[in-house]
């Protein structure tokens, strides 16, 4: 399964159109700050919240089963993630996800803390802290294992950023 990770593109509809059609991802997961109508979004197999400058009545919290992967969904701003990772760990852990997904900061991070996979896509738009726009494709390579890579809009790699994550999946 292959699953498109994306956060804070604020209101560049076209940008997030074209890396939706370009990566043919089996389903969508956008962490919040899409500021357009929810209805402008890309009509895809999708899961949105709500960010900070969004208006639009979407949850501000989603989970996702993804064959035997749960995801939590946020967008971080309600789980202070510009301090700490903890509290959005905690709250996948009540869920039982084993990945959680969030924006918010526009930094781009993959990180596994415990059997929690964390992972932020960054900013389609606006960087911050680094020096390039990206977002993520997660991909599961068996029930035990997935990898996780970063690209900028146009599609070029971001070596530096994602990597490979080895667990036993929630039954």
């Amino acid at each position: 399964m292959r699953i498109l990770i994306v956060s804070d593109s604020h209101g560049e509809e076209k940008l997030l159109h074209r890396i939706v059609e370009r990566e043919g991802a089996d389903h969508v997961i956008h962490c919040g700050d899409f500021c357009t109508d929810r209805d402008r979004l890309p009509r895809t197999s999708l899961t949105v919240v709500r960010g900070n400058c969004d208006w639009e009545p979407v949850p501000e919290e989603e989970y996702w089963d993804g064959g035997k992967w749960r995801f939590l969904v946020v967008h971080g701003h309600l789980h202070q993630v510009k301090t700490s990772l903890l509290p959005v760990r905690y709250r996948a852990e009540e869920l039982g996800a084993r990945i959680a997904c969030f924006g918010h900061s526009h930094y781009p991070l993959c990180e596994q803390l415990g059997d929690v996979l964390l992972i932020n896509p960054g900013s389609i738009t606006q960087p911050r802290g680094f020096a390039h726009p990206t977002f993520a494709v997660l991909e599961t390579e068996s029930e035990s294992r997935v990898r996780v890579s970063y690209f900028t809009p146009d599609g070029a790699a971001v070596p530096e950023r994602g990597g490979i994550f080895d667990w036993k999946p929630a039954p």
